[in-house]
């Protein structure tokens, strides 16, 4: 006799004893049965057809389908093929496994037998191999007398009665290895499939398949098929947002379409907005004896004390994502402990790894977790919180300090136990683009909980990074938290902070004006208080915004006190920023070519002392512009080049289109037309993908100017209109006047006479408003060209020489030589030939010194001319 039957037990029945005479005994449930034959006893009915009825609303899984199909195909005669199908409660394992097996009965003659194993039945252990044994060989016609005892005689004699045949397997919600390897036949022609909520990774041989939530169309399409009526157009979004809500997880769409199903007069739209603002999002999903959370429950009660502990602190992680040292802060772990954790509970379909040591929770399992952790002491999840932002906040600043090229001392938090060790500049902004979410989540949720120091400080730590990406709508947003939690707390010097970081984001989303005004606020604050390394850094920042509205005067004067500020300071990297801009108004405001280099080159030894590489990128870009003004196209080149490797390796993808343009622009004038337009094609897209407009409207510039060299004037005028259109947008005049420039050298082409006069009379207008001789100079040198077409050479003579004046006054060696030409041409039509041969060899002297394209054509042209006088 074998022991009684254990409490609770899930097997069918349990046999109790063997035949004696014409008798069996056997135990179902609690009773014990007796039976006693007169003769032989009756052969036992095979029962190897089990399946459960398919699901009528199996909606989508195209792909799971076809690779499980595909596995039958592909099972040989050696080999059992084992596929495991996991994935967390109510993802739809079973519905899978079952669809599956009803298309594959044929296939199977032998039998299609389904086993449940009860992992997370309510109200029941898991199945005992040894029990299911014995059912499986009863429903596979062994008399109870024949059934061995032993767990192991029991395989055995299971996997004798699977030889040779062509069976189909259904193990559903299996708890572990130790349940299903006895009951696995051992011959191939099988096919066994597994359900579990949990990876099976120590069971050998398996093929296993995670089966995720539904992509957001088949989501819908299985919520429409389950409520039982149409959708209209209008409420198909509120459809989208349901399954949104649900996580697309099948057990809770299912749920709450039946909710629907049964109450055909709901509106859909209606019941949709009372989910989305329920307080109990997840007792709104049940029906009957159906739950998600108690789907949950059942997985959350086989953990152990600990990993319970560390599933609810998981919970109030307020981000996205979550990694191991983040996991450490929040329960107070070493790191290879949360490490094991966090590999249990992925295990365990808790959470998922979207990339490696990155993981993240379903959108209801959070919930659940939250719900969970509510009932913890609330100083005990108070504790968690200020660990885990600690965390970040200490960790922002070591990455900022990488970031910006300054010594770790700078990191002024303390150190938590577990931190990434960050090394570089390179892992430190790749640290900074993964865990920004988070870092805006925490700042959100210490807002939302009144904590403003600790938004203050995050807040500032985050503002240590530079602007590599486009987020300037997010900084606006996190500048302004900041802003209001420094009102609250009464900090004014967090105030001015972040007045003067809100300016810069402004800034970068070219708000111009916003920005100015945020900027003179934060200079009034920073002088009230005395903080002179505050007044002097808004100083600088209402500088930049003066420039890019055109108001040079007030830039440079802005710069200057900057600089004095910084100087008397001893902030070195302050200095750099100031004379970079000061080199930058020289060369555009006062055309000072001389002093722009000066002040260049004063801030490149700068930030090479401080070995500040972006920084040296951003002069070698100014110092590119003045040897391109200057003529110096090859040196140009050179700076350009050396800019972008910079750039490349700082991983800075403006500064990358910057220097793509600049480099643009030194090729064309050498004449290599194509690759100047390949780079400012490369440059465009860089400013497009970046979301910057006035960096968009400057490489569509460059642009531009490459089709109007190529003769495609067409495409030329679409793209000055574009850059023009932003430019105005933005209220950038200086832009305005080189795209009106452009636009008008579009249309001279096709003979659109007083379109162009009347363009480029408005680009002189705005290059005079700005004392820009040199912008001057190339309006009067296309109005030359205009007017020997239209009026005669008479009066483009006058434009040329107009031309020529403001060229040596801007020292513009390019736009000399090209109005020495025209005029020369001019004069030729004029009789004036000895005059015309003078300004040719003067402007072929130019070209040639300066290495620019035209130089071979004027040398030609020249010769021409000489050869006919003699």
């Amino acid at each position: 006799m074998t022991t009684p039957a254990e409490k609770g037990s899930s097997a069918l029945f349990r046999v109790e004893g063997h035949a004696q005479g014409q008798s069996r005994m056997y135990l179902a449930g609690r009773d014990l049965y007796q039976t006693t034959f007169s003769g032989a006893p009756p052969a036992p009915v095979p029962a190897l057809h089990t399946l459960p009825r398919d699901v009528a609303a199996f909606t989508g899984r195209d792909s799971e389908l076809r690779r499980l199909l595909h596995a039958a195909d592909t099972t040989t005669p050696e080999v059992v093929a084992i596929h495991a199908i996991d994935g967390m409660p109510g993802v739809g394992k079973t519905a899978l496994v079952t669809r599956v097996a009803h298309l594959l009965s044929d296939r199977y003659p032998d039998g299609q037998l389904f086993v449940h194993l009860a992992a997370h039945t309510p109200g029941q252990p898991p199945a005992d191999p040894t029990e299911t044994l014995a059912a499986l060989l009863l429903g596979s016609g062994v008399a109870p007398q024949h059934i061995p005892d032993g767990l192991e005689t029991r395989a055995a004699l299971w996997r004798a009665r699977l030889a040779d045949k062509r069976v189909l397997l259904v193990l559903d919600d299996a708890a572990s290895r130790a349940q299903i390897e006895p009951l696995l036949p051992s011959s191939g022609g099988c096919l066994v499939l597994i359900t579990s909520r949990r990876r099976l990774l120590a069971l050998d041989g398996t093929v296993p398949l995670p089966l995720e939530t539904l992509p957001p169309r088949q989501a819908t399409t299985l919520f429409c098929s389950l409520i039982h009526r149409s959708v209209t157009e209008r409420e198909a979004e509120a459809v989208a947002g349901i399954v949104k809500l649900c996580g697309h997880l099948p057990l809770a769409i299912s749920l709450l379409a039946a909710h629907l199903a049964h109450h055909p007069t709901w509106d859909i739209a209606t019941f949709a907005h009372e989910f989305a603002t329920a307080r109990d999002r997840l007792g709104e999903l049940e029906a009957g004896d159906r739950a998600v959370t108690a789907a949950f429950d059942l997985s959350y009660q086989a953990l152990s004390a600990d990993q319970q502990s560390f599933f609810r602190r998981l919970g109030l992680h307020p981000g996205p994502e979550i990694d191991a040292y983040a996991a450490a802060a929040l329960d107070d772990l070493p790191l290879a402990q949360a490490r094991r954790r966090l590999n249990a509970l992925y295990a365990d379909h808790f959470i998922d790894e979207p990339a490696p040591g990155r993981y993240r929770m379903h959108d209801l399992v959070r919930e659940y977790a939250r719900a969970l952790a509510a009932g913890d002491p609330d100083d005990d999840r108070e504790r968690a919180i200020a660990r885990l932002h600690t965390f970040y906040q200490y960790t922002s600043e070591v990455a900022g300090c990488f970031l910006n090229f300054v010594p770790l001392e700078a990191a002024a938090s303390k150190a938590p136990v577990a931190v990434p060790q960050l090394v570089d500049r390179e892992q430190a902004r790749a640290w900074v683009r993964t865990e920004r979410p988070n870092l805006i989540a925490c700042i959100n949720h210490a807002a939302l909980h009144r904590q403003y120091t600790r938004v203050i400080q995050l807040t500032e730590a985050m503002d240590t990074f530079p602007s590599e990406e486009n987020h300037w709508q997010q900084d606006i947003s996190l500048h302004e938290t900041a802003l209001t939690a420094a009102r609250h707390a009464g900090d004014r010097i967090s105030q001015a902070n972040a007045l003067h970081h809100l300016s810069w984001a402004r800034s970068s989303a070219s708000q111009y004006s916003t920005a100015a005004d945020l900027a003179e606020q934060a200079l009034a604050m920073y002088r009230s208080l005395g903080h002179q390394l505050g007044e002097a850094k808004a100083l600088h920042a209402l500088s930049q915004m003066r420039r890019l509205t055109g108001q040079y005067e007030a830039a440079s004067d802005l710069a200057e006190q900057a600089l004095t500020l910084y100087s008397s300071l001893g902030y070195q990297r302050g200095e750099a920023q100031a004379l970079l801009a000061l080199s930058w108004l020289s060369r555009v405001a006062t055309v000072e070519l001389e002093a722009a280099n000066e002040f260049a080159e004063q801030a490149l030894a700068l930030y090479r002392s401080l070995g500040h590489r972006l920084g040296e990128a951003s002069v070698l870009s100014e110092l590119r512009v003045i040897r391109h003004q200057s003529g110096k196209y090859e040196a140009a080149i050179d700076l350009a080049s050396q800019a972008l490797v910079l750039y490349r390796n700082l991983g800075n993808r403006y500064g990358e289109a910057l220097a793509l343009q600049g480099l643009s622009r030194a090729r064309g004038a050498i004449g290599e037309y194509e690759v100047a337009a390949d780079l400012a094609e490369q440059a465009l897209t860089l400013y497009r993908s970046l979301g910057d407009r006035h960096g968009e409207a400057e490489g569509l510039q460059a642009l531009c100017k490459m089709r109007i060299t190529a003769g495609d004037h067409e495409t030329a005028a679409a793209l000055a209109e574009q850059a023009l259109s932003i430019y105005r947008a933005l209220n950038f005049g200086h832009g305005e006047a080189n795209a009106l420039l452009v636009l008008a050298q579009t249309r001279h082409p096709s003979r659109e006479v007083e379109t162009a006069a009347e363009l480029l009379a408005q680009a002189r207008a705005l290059f005079q408003s700005f004392g820009d001789y040199h912008g001057e100079a190339e309006v009067l040198n296309s109005t030359g060209a205009l007017l020997a077409e239209s009026a005669g050479p008479g009066e483009a003579l006058i434009a040329y020489r107009r031309a020529l004046h403001l060229a040596r006054r801007a020292k513009a060696p390019l736009e000399e030589a090209q109005a020495l030409e025209g005029a020369a041409r001019s004069q030729i039509r004029c009789g004036q030939r000895q005059a015309a041969l003078d300004d040719l060899r003067e402007a072929v002297a130019i070209y040639q010194c300066i290495g620019a394209a035209e130089a071979t054509p004027a040398a030609a042209h020249l010769a021409s001319l000489e050869t006919e006088r003699s």
